[in-house]
């Protein structure tokens, strides 16, 4: 998905060029390992791609035959690594270009990925860098730095004795791992989640858990207590010493995630309180741990009442409720402080449920603090979940909290279809949920795909008004889309839509159907056949080819969580 080849139309006219690319690597002179990926994908045959690698302009691999390295198999992929020394310009230059081996008609260069790794402690001078005018200066520098360290160790050594004298037992060392959070703030060397709010002076402090609380309240991290797993880490069920039930969430060492998220989970939950927001009991990070302790939510995810775990089926009424309840989070976090707060990782499986189905958003460790109030946007990295992620955030690198409505969109047709955002088992027009969706919404026929245990439960008029809004959640550009204030009304409106003149209509077991429901006939068009399918969204608006297209734009980054 990264590979990239020679312009085509160039190529017919026979030009020769080179393809380059600089990367920025630092300025001053360093030694880096440059890792280049190859992968041939565009040749119908073998022995017909040869083209020459070149770094900073110098020949780095000449009439390079991928089929001759890759035991003659296409489409087989491999790395070449270099040694490269980098100049003052602070940047380095790749290129790739034809072979005079190549044939008039096969002229092309490709290159599918590379990495630049800075070489750190790199034992020896540079070959040809060094001046042997120098060379007796090197050895007194060196032998006095042996003796300056001998003395710095003696001392070391001495002052270690006498304070043993006066300290029998030391202190124990807590977060070995990385720099802990101070007691009145964060840790000067670490970056609290690209500059979110730090909490009041009193937050952390009342939120610390002890190490033995947290293994008691678990029983060791026992494993048949355990209810979840992510990027973070494990999720365990514990009760504490109040008896109060609680999530245990045990960071993994090296997860994708760590200490930046661990930081701003606390953060942003010490400051902020909302009934429809998961609420951080504590945190520990003892024995170079990372554990965050949340309310027990006793009925989990919502992704898992809406398929794959057998759960039984939630109402009509009961999504829209579980909708309006985590949009009323939503709406707190985007407008509770002076910036707010931008979630960037809105998705079904952070949604909980309590054990009366209240919903709840969870998972801050990607949240940020909003724009100010002279400013439209923050521009920052791109993070979250494949699926759910804003287009026109993955492409400009602006977040708003208009990239939160997006993801929501996804969650609503989420709920209304029971069906992941991302499928890739399902045929090629059906695998990005939100695209999918969108034709039927846009065709009036969004009927045929909701979920079929849904059928003849929903009224035309609410299903009518939730289209709408998920479809406005889903508008190409963040200017289009509504406020998290406006989507919640007009779900608020979906539901009351579905009450009218209906307010038992769940709980009645005989009467005949209201005839502004949808009619029982409807079929779930994910569990047709894929020619049916593909017939039928190919007479609709767009061409499926082209849509699809888009689906896999967001699998360009693997710095996506």
């Amino acid at each position: 998905m990264t590979a990239q080849q020679m312009n085509m139309t160039n190529i017919i006219l026979d030009a020769r060029f080179n393809v380059t690319w600089k990367f920025p690597v630092g300025s001053g002179s360093a030694r880096h390992l440059v890792r280049l990926h190859f992968c041939d994908i565009v040749s119908p045959v073998l022995n017909v791609l040869y083209f020459n690698v070149y770094i900073n302009g110098y020949s780095a691999y000449r009439d390079l035959d991928l089929s001759s390295l890759t035991v003659h198999v296409l489409a087989s992929p491999i790395y070449i690594d270099f040694v490269v020394d980098s100049d003052d310009s602070g940047f380095m230059q790749i290129s790739v270009g034809p072979s005079d081996l190549s044939s008039p008609s096969r002229i092309n260069a490709i290159l599918n990925g590379a990495e630049i790794m800075r070489m750190l402690n790199v034992v020896g001078s540079r070959p040809g860098s060094g001046d042997k005018k120098k060379t007796p200066w090197i050895l007194v520098e060196s032998i006095g730095g042996g003796v300056v360290l001998l003395m710095l160790a003696t001392l070391c050594v001495l002052c270690c004795l006498r304070r043993k004298k006066t300290e029998p037992k030391p202190r124990p060392v807590e977060s070995v791992g990385w720099t802990p959070l101070r007691m009145f703030g964060g840790s000067s060397l670490s970056r609290m989640s690209e500059g979110t709010t730090l909490a009041s002076p009193n937050g952390y402090l009342g939120l610390r858990i002890p190490f033995t609380d947290v293994l008691l309240a678990t029983n060791n991290f026992d494993k048949s207590r355990i209810i979840g797993s992510g990027g973070f880490g494990i999720v365990y069920k514990a009760v504490l010493k109040d008896n109060t039930k609680v999530a245990v969430k045990r960071g993994m060492p090296g997860s994708r995630q760590g200490l930046p998220e661990f930081q701003t989970e606390i953060t942003v939950l010490s400051r902020i309180r909302h009934l429809h927001l998961v609420s951080l009991v504590g945190y520990c990070e003892e024995q170079s741990e990372m554990i965050l302790v949340y309310e027990y939510m006793e009925k989990g995810t919502l992704r898992n009442h809406l398929y794959g775990s057998g759960l039984p089926t939630l109402s009509w009424k009961k999504r829209l409720e579980i909708c309006i309840g985590s949009a009323r989070g939503l709406h707190y976090l985007h407008t509770g402080s002076a910036q707010g707060i931008i979630h960037r990782d809105i998705k079904s499986t952070n949604i909980l449920l309590d054990e009366n189905y209240v919903a709840k958003v969870a998972d801050f460790g990607l949240s940020r603090s909003g724009p100010c109030l002279d400013e439209t946007h923050v521009s920052t990295g791109v993070k979250g979940s494949f699926g759910y992620l804003d287009p026109e955030y993955f492409r400009r690198q602006q977040l708003t909290d208009k990239s939160d409505v997006y993801s929501f969109g996804v969650v609503l047709f989420e709920v209304l279809c029971a069906r992941p955002a991302v499928d890739p088992l399902l045929a090629r027009e059906q695998v990005n949920l939100a695209e999918w969706a969108l034709q039927w919404q846009k065709k009036g026929l969004l009927e045929k795909i909701i979920d079929r245990r849904l059928v003849g439960q929903i009224k035309r008029s609410s299903l009518k008004k939730f289209g709408e809004t998920a479809e406005k959640c889903l508008a190409e550009y963040g200017v289009d889309r509504p406020t998290m204030g406006d989507v919640l009304w007009n779900l608020e409106h979906a539901l009351q839509l579905q009450e009218a003149e209906q307010p038992r209509r769940e709980s009645e077991e005989d009467g005949n159907a209201d005839s502004n429901e949808l009619p029982t006939t409807t079929r779930t068009v994910h569990e047709s056949s894929h020619s049916n399918t593909r017939t039928e969204e190919n007479n609709g608006h767009g061409s499926s080819e082209n849509n699809t297209s888009q689906v896999f734009s967001q699998l360009l980054t693997n710095d996506g969580r």
